[in-house]
């Protein structure tokens, strides 16, 4: 067992941790541009990855490289050691559970779902519990180098408490869920909003590395946004920074559940976007996967529900833009299995509302399946054993 801090982080060095969370992040990478990149001297470097080393988190690859002109040792890079620790990331949805066993650098190595009928605390908590189970006990027996379970939650979530406030989809108010998911598993929790886990997930192993400002915009039965300014994932003084789905378009549209009128959310969300098709199509039974059908048919009542989604996804985004002027946008989430349908609108809304040099913004557009959101949840369980 390495040494811990009292919140479960390691219990290194202040260098140590800059050096373990940069070959994380952007390794493998060699002592002088750990050096260079930190601002500490090779002497340092190798000190401060010394303890990581010997801990099994950090090893040495054969040598590639010359450390400079005329040096006559190649260096030997620093690289993550993947399977020293496993952890476990699950996305909570209010109809089924979601999971993954993550290794250290995020890879998933295994995952499972179990469907969800009832979404009271108490009927999802044992439901996770056999999940957890079922994760941990197959026949890679991850159990043994698996202590931490990442859990992301829509709505309202108080990180550092592990309390979720409000969960609309789930209908949960003051569920301390952290506490009652670590009695149950016997596991270190980290409880997080889905939406910014999984921009922790892009920050620290996918799009975002490297950059110290972007925005994730997901579209789904919600529409949410994460931030990160100047390297860090933005939260806000009250935990809810990035509600784009909340940003009011369009003052005679249609209310939100939020409680707002006109919101991107009210427009463009899964249930919006199926009561608008109901309303112009006159079938009441009508779900997504028929208004999608109708749309690609070529429906103009349907492709034009579609369309004015778009439109919205993209001002909200263009307002992002404009208040934050990220480097990059990633636009994800499930609702983008329709990309199709979606795509050229979003990009029209954006490019018509963006200020001046903020449209240069480029916009990654792609879909992402519910395994990448309990992925995002492994994440953070992952950044909780390098920051406490």
């Amino acid at each position: 067992m390495f040494p811990e801090t009292g919140t479960g982080s390691l219990s290194v060095a202040p260098a140590a941790t800059a050096v373990f969370t940069a070959v994380l992040t952007e390794g493998p990478l060699s002592r002088v541009t750990l050096a260079r990149r930190l601002g500490l001297s090779s002497a340092a470097v190798t000190k401060a990855a010394r303890p990581l080393i010997d801990m099994g988190y950090l090893h040495e690859l054969a040598a590639t490289e010359r450390t400079g002109p005329g040096a006559g040792r190649p260096a030997s890079p620093l690289a993550i050691r993947s399977d020293r620790e496993f952890f476990v990331g699950v996305k909570i949805t209010a109809d089924e559970l979601i999971g993954v066993v993550c290794d250290l650098g995020a890879r998933v190595r295994a995952a499972a779902h179990r469907p969800l009928t009832d979404t009271g605390v108490e009927a999802v908590l044992t439901e996770l519990g056999r999940l957890v189970d079922e994760l941990l006990d197959g026949p890679d027996d991850y159990r043994q180098r698996t202590r931490r379970l990442g859990l992301a939650v829509s709505g309202d979530v108080d990180r550092s408490t592990g309390l979720v406030r409000y969960s609309p989809f789930l209908r949960w108010h003051n569920v301390r869920l952290r506490e009652r998911a670590s009695l149950l598993t016997g596991l270190s929790v980290t409880v997080e909003n889905d939406v910014k886990a999984l921009t922790a997930a892009e920050h620290w192993f996918g799009e975002g590395v490297g950059v110290e400002s972007f925005a994730l915009v997901t579209v789904g039965t919600g529409i949410g946004c994460g931030l990160v300014v100047n390297g860090r994932l933005v939260s806000g003084a009250h935990g809810v920074a990035g509600e784009v789905g909340h940003i009011g378009i369009d003052a005679t549209g249609p209310s939100c559940h939020c409680g707002g009128r006109g919101c991107v959310e009210s427009i463009a969300g899964t249930h919006a976007i199926v009561e608008q098709a109901r309303d112009r199509t006159g079938r009441s039974d009508l779900t997504i996967d028929d208004a999608v059908a109708l749309a690609r048919a070529g429906d103009e009542r349907v492709t034009a529900v579609f369309a004015r989604a778009g439109n919205a996804i993209g001002t909200g985004i263009a307002a992002v833009a404009n208040l934050v002027g990220p480097a990059r946008i990633v636009v994800s989430g499930e609702g983008l299995a329709v990309y199709d349908l979606f795509e050229p609108h979003i990009r029209a809304g954006f490019e018509r509302q963006a200020f001046g040099a903020a449209a240069q913004c480029p916009l990654s557009i792609r879909p992402l399946p519910f395994e990448e959101w309990a992925r995002g949840a492994a994440a953070v369980s992952i950044q909780s054993l390098v920051v406490s």
